[in-house]
């Protein structure tokens, strides 16, 4: 692309790394003379054009600079060098070379920081002046020190015959061969192109151009600079010598040449193009960088292939670039931009590890489009019926949002979605909801170039009422002191509401009732503190910030018992014999809050034995020790087991003797039990062991639960009959044996159970109303319903019931509870009884009840309109009017309504009805049926009655205006027409004594002119609305009542009287106070006279 580099910040450029070098060249006579400028590989030099545009120039190149008055100005040099003074054939030149060991810097500073004035005599000789490279432009950032020491100047080309192109002088000292080499073969090359730079120094130097590519830019700088140029990044150019011999002091750099001219070789590349922008895309290309330095193939090295980085900034041409590619491609698309959003790009080449500095930057700007994704929105405040949403704005992507579009469900759930508000607020408050209610919503941004997608769904709850009754607390552990609970949330309760708990808890020894033991939002808490094995009631109350909810169902649990005490220690009952003896012990003195359940009783052999032996465990605090050897010693210690745990062990007993006595009678063996019937059974059971003593009597328990058996027999006998059983039912019973000393255990529990019978009575025999029957089929006059309890099958189901009502044949249904009894006589009395059936038989009959049927209903009155008007109808129907409203018959006038459906008018006794507020000139449907005892009787047939069209209101009293004497203007009120009927008016005057109204105007106008006038004479004037029906019949006008008559009396006009308008007022308001004064008084006389007459009826006829 050919155009202007772009504007340079010399203060960047200059305080890199970079080097500014200048040669000025000042002839003796002091005149203007030609200054060439030389700039070494590497390095760049910063001049002004001519059009106030900044021009970079990189090395190797020489810049002839115009000096107008033929003075050296001073020379600013970078750290590191220093400038040295060099005369060749009368041509001095100013070479900056890098410093000696011995040299010391301090005094010199940087170019574009130094405090002297700038060097206005240093002007471009325009012809000679290459163009960059186009990866050495910078952004400006601000104007430097360059802006003014360097003007271009374009008319002088007398100068280039002054110029010298000998070599410079400079020092000899080279570090290596190499580098020797290096500088042989560039003063070669110079000397080689010196004779073609003569030729071309008579002629005028061109105009300044713009090069369309790096390589042109070259060419034209070999082409048109007059000074020999030094490339120490060339490997394959001729050594030489200048005329003057003149040698360059040069210290030679890290890197050998083939590295520099590979790096300034990568630093050639043009920047990228853009194209093909999209609002998050991009399309970027570009070309290798060109195998051209200063106009030559560098024969070096041709590196292939290149690889590339892609360097972009969206903070500014100077801002932070970050690497979005790397590889060989030279076309890439960049994807996930911002849209709306200034970026720069730059290229980077890199070969065999070796990279050359970034290229100049392009600018581009993504396009707009529609804006990001907003969040969802966010609850802000709710109530039982109202929830209010916030959200915030998203990106826009460059275009200004229009509007949000906050979408919702209605609450249905069905995951359909509808506009619930679309504007330009941040906020929304969505009325009319349900308490408890949840709606689920998203959002949408909306603005020129479409809409954004919508955001993720959220799901909010209005506030409910206060919380259901939550379950009852569960037990989850208990321990001796204290009890873990858990409850549950109440059901139908929001997952987004927030719901508190009250545990409460009752000690039934406390007598104080429920305290609350927690307050909060857990599901679990642990009482602590507790008693050990005590009864505890607990119950839960749940609340929100509507209320509390009811508490919950009383439960109870019960802390476990400790670990119980140590027991008294065991001691000798009895006599001790050789062989045995029995023990016995006292329970211990704290049981830990539990019964103990067993007894655990150790024997040791002698006095210091250490094997203990168990030789009881049971739940009797005695035992009898037997097959010892006599004369021996035995240690005991017994310990108990409860709920608790088990104690410690106690103190031994002491050695004793002991004979056992005789004992109750051992455990029954399990009775047998044979039913003779239904209602009977025999039970025969045997004797047990009698311990030493004769059995004295045997007891019998029986009973229909296991757990609550009752005594039914008590004597010597071996066996008992039972009666008055209930058949098929389970009954339990067990048998224990007596003796003087005492009683002995129950034999084990036997069941059994009775046979099957016939079906006990049925109950609950009774009517069912006609409002509860749904049979479309029921007709009270024909049909009896009636309802009844199962009764007990007695173990065989139960197949069908027998309904007993009068007739010879009795009525047999199925398995069912009630029962429609039709085909029956109207007004006809019945006695109805039950009984149920199954495979072994009938049961009994319920009992009787008597239940009669209703008479059949009327028939419908005939309906007729006997006054109508264009708002109300009256109707009537039937003869005669009723007495009383508990008339036996009640009607029901129903009217058809704009769906098409009969509504209830009326219902009740009367014979007429009045139906008001309808349309005029509409039509209706009515129809009617009559209702008794019986129930209702059919719907008439459909009559139509059509109400008429409605008249004009009244108007106002017309108002009169004279005009002069003999006319006067009459103007009234304007109506609208009525339903699309034009309404026209009429007037009316009535002169002097006359006692009929004449028409004097008809038409639609709403004011009239009369000039008839006579003076002294009285006028009065009245106006009616007339509505012309525009009917299909034909015409017809609908005349409405007249105004209220106006009065008027014609008189000469006299110049001191008021006005004749005032005249007319005046006259008409004394009229009209006249009439309410004479309407007045006649209500005041007649209620005189009212109150006289009831008070002579008081007074003289009621005492």
């Amino acid at each position: 692309m050919a155009e202007h580099p772009p504007l340079l910040d010399t203060t960047q450029i200059l305080s890199s790394d970079i080097s500014l070098l200048s040669a000025p060249i000042v002839s003796a006579d002091g005149t203007q003379q030609v200054i060439l400028v030389q700039v070494n590989p590497g390095e760049a030099f910063t001049i002004r054009r001519e059009d106030g545009q900044f021009q970079c120039i990189t090395g190797p190149a020489q810049v002839p600079m115009m000096s107008p008055n033929g003075s050296v100005p001073p020379i600013y040099v970078p750290p590191g060098y220093a400038p040295q003074v060099i005369e060749d054939n009368g041509v001095r030149r100013v070479v900056v070379v890098p410093q000696a060991p011995e040299f010391h810097p301090g005094g010199h500073t940087v170019i574009h920081r130094s405090p002297h004035p700038p060097l206005p005599g240093f002007i471009p000789v325009p012809t000679m002046i290459p163009p960059p490279p186009r990866h050495m432009y910078s952004p400006v950032t601000g104007a430097g020190d360059m802006a003014t020491q360097y003007m271009p100047q374009y008319q002088s080309s007398q100068v280039y015959g002054d110029v010298d192109t000998h070599s410079t002088h400079g020092r000899s000292n080279f570090r290596d061969e190499r580098s020797s080499k290096t500088y042989e073969r560039l003063q070669k090359k110079l000397k080689d192109r010196q004779g073609t730079q003569k030729d071309k120094m008579n002629s005028p130097p061109s105009s300044p151009q713009k090069c369309p590519s790096p390589i042109n830019e070259h060419d034209g700088l070999l082409k048109g600079q007059n000074a020999s140029s030094m490339n120490t990044g060339s490997a394959k150019n001729k050594s030489g010598k200048g005329k003057g011999g003149t040698q360059i002091s040069t210290e030679i750099e890290e890197k050998d040449e083939e590295t520099k001219a590979l790096e300034a070789l990568l630093s050639n590349i043009v920047k990228p193009v853009a194209s093909d922008i999209q609002a998050r895309t991009v399309a970027l290309s570009w070309s290798p960088p060109p195998s051209f330095i200063n106009g030559e193939t560098d024969e070096t090295t041709v590196p292939e292939p290149y690889s590339y980085e892609i360097l972009i900034s969206s903070t500014g041409k100077d801002g932070k670039y970050k690497s979005v590619y790397v590889g060989e491609e030279t076309s890439i698309t960049l994807n996930d931009l911002k849209p709306a959003t200034d970026y720069y790009a730059k290229v980077q080449a890199e070969s065999n590890t070796i990279k050359g500095t970034p290229s100049e930057a392009e600018s581009f700007t993504t396009l707009s489009c529609e804006p990001d994704i907003p969040n969802p929105p966010r609850i802000a405040n709710r109530t039982k019926n109202s929830l209010t949403l916030q959200w915030r704005a998203p990106s826009d992507n460059g275009s200004k949002i229009q509007s949000f579009v906050l979408e919702w469900d209605e609450g249905k759930g069905n995951g359909e979605f509808c506009h619930c508000y679309v504007g330009s607020q941040k906020q929304f408050k969505i009325t009319k909801l349900s308490p408890a209610m949840g709606c689920k919503f998203r959002l949408s941004a909306k603005n020129d170039y479409g809409t954004s997608g919508s955001s993720e769904e959220v799901l909010y709850y209005t506030s409910g009422c206060a919380p259901s009754m939550p379950a009852s607390p569960v037990l989850t552990k208990a321990g001796v002191t204290w009890l873990s609970l858990q409850w549950s949330k109440p059901s139908g309760t929001p997952s987004d509401e927030g719901i508190a708990y009250i545990l409460e808890m009752e000690e039934e020894t406390s007598g104080y009732g429920f305290k609350p033991k927690y307050d909060g939002e857990d599901l679990a808490y642990t009482v602590k503190n507790l008693r050990r094995s005590t009864k505890y009631k607990f119950k839960v109350i749940a609340y929100n910030s509507e209320g509390k909810s009811n508490p919950s169902e009383i439960v109870e649990f019960t802390t476990c018992p400790d670990k119980p005490g140590v027991p008294v220690k065991p001691s000798v009952k009895g006599k001790i014999h050789s062989h045995s003896f029995k023990i016995t012990w006292d329970p211990p003195k704290d049981n830990g809050g539990a019964a103990i359940n067993k007894y655990v009783v150790e024997m040791a052999d002698g006095p210091n034995g250490n094997k203990w032996d168990m030789i009881y465990s049971g739940s009797t605090r005695e035992h009898l020790c037997d097959k010892l050897n006599p004369g021996s010693f035995y240690r005991l210690r017994v310990y108990c087991i409860s709920d608790g745990g088990q104690s410690a062990f106690g103190p031994f007993s002491e050695k004793c003797d002991i004979t056992t006595a005789p004992g109750p009678p051992d455990q029954c063996k399990s009775p047998q039990v044979t039913c003779r019937s239904a209602t009977c059974a025999q039970v025969n059971w045997e004797v047990p062991l009698s311990n030493g003593t004769d059995v004295t009597e045997y007891r019998l328990e029986w009973g229909g639960v296991e757990g609550s058996m009752q005594i039914c027999y008590c004597g010597p006998g071996l066996s008992c009959e039972l009666k008055g059983l209930s058949p098929a039912t389970t009954y339990y019973c067990r048998v224990q044996a007596l003796s003087i000393v005492g009683a002995g255990p129950f034999s084990e529990v036997v069941a059994c159970v009775t046979p099957p019978s016939a079906p006990a009575i049925v109950t609950c025999l009774q009517e069912i109303s006609d409002d509860d029957i749904e049979n479309p089929h029921y007709s009270p006059s024909t049909c009896l319903a009636i309802s009844w309890g199962k009764p007990c099958d007695h173990g065989s189901e139960i197949l069908a019931y027998s309904i007993d009502f009068g007739e010879k044949q009795p009525l047999t249904v199925g398995k069912v509870t009630s029962c429609v009894i039709d085909n029956l006589q109207p007004d006809t009395t019945y006695r109805v009884r039950i009984q149920a059936l199954n495979s072994l038989g009938a049961g009994p009959f319920s009992h009787m009840i008597k239940l009669k049927t209703k008479p059949f209903p009327p028939d419908p009155p005939r309906l007729e309109c006997v006054a109508f008007s264009h708002q109300n109808l009256k109707l009537k129907w039937g003869e005669g009017t009723p007495k009383t409203l508990t008339d036996s018959i009640q009607y029901h006038l129903q009217m058809e309504d704009k769906n098409g459906r009969f509504v209830s008018l009326y219902r009740g006794p009367c014979h007429t009805y009045k139906v008001q507020r309808l349309n005029e000139s509409t039509s209706y449907k009515f129809c009617i049926q009559a209702c008794n005892e019986a129930g209702e009787g059919p719907l008439s047939q459909e009559y139509i009655f059509t109400t008429p069209k409605s008249v004009p209101a009244a108007l106002k009293a017309p108002k009169i205006e004279k005009i002069n004497d003999h006319i006067c203007e009459i103007t009234w009120e304007c109506l609208q027409p009525m339903k699309g009927d034009p309404v026209i008016y009429s007037l009316q005057v009535m002169v002097g004594k006359d006692s009929e109204f004449k028409q004097i105007y008809k038409g639609p106008d709403s004011s009239f002119r009369y000039s008839s006038f006579q003076l002294n004479c009285e006028y009065r004037f009245r106006v009616c609305a007339i509505r012309q029906c525009q009917d299909p019949v034909g015409h017809q006008d609908l005349v409405g009542p007249y105004s209220t008559t106006v009065f008027f009396i014609s008189q000469r006009t006299e110049p001191p009287a008021s006005t004749n308008r005032d005249t007319v007022e005046s006259t008409r308001t004394r009229r009209a106070l006249s009439d309410e004064q004479c309407a007045a008084v006649i209500l005041v006389l007649f209620a005189f006279f009212s109150i006289l007459i009831a008070f002579i009826i008081q007074y003289f006829v009621i005492k």
